[in-house]
């Protein structure tokens, strides 16, 4: 597996944690529909919680969330309706970035940031 892709496991699988940590239910992870791919599906006090990932080795070229598209997000938001559908749940949603930086020293800072973009008809 390249470095870039065991960086990636590693921040997920940190926010894995630190969700649960939070109380959330981790419903399913690397959730896919056409094109897009939604990190983290969570559920917490009764609102599903979409969540993208973003890690990086450090802050150098930016803060990971600031690397989330506004393609990405729309991929985010189609497959965030398709898992709806799938699960016939009409509920409370959100849609989250979970920014975590891992440095040479394996430390792991993590930044949620809660209703990162809203969730439109558009």
């Amino acid at each position: 597996m390249a470095s870039h892709n065991e960086l990636g496991k590693k921040g997920e699988d940190a926010a894995v944690e630190f969700l649960q940590n939070k109380g959330h239910e981790i419903l399913t992870r690397n959730y896919r529909y056409s094109r897009a791919e939604i990190d983290i599906i969570s559920k917490e006090n009764g609102i599903i919680i979409f969540s993208e990932v973003k890690t990086r080795s450090s802050n150098q070229f930016g803060f990971p969330e600031e690397f989330v598209s506004d393609k990405q997000i729309r991929l985010i938001k189609e497959a965030a309706e398709e898992f709806l559908y799938e699960h016939h749940l009409e509920t409370e949603v959100r849609f989250d970035i979970i920014s975590i930086t891992i440095n040479h020293k394996n430390e792991i800072k993590i930044k949620h940031i809660e209703d990162a973009f809203f969730h439109t008809n558009d």
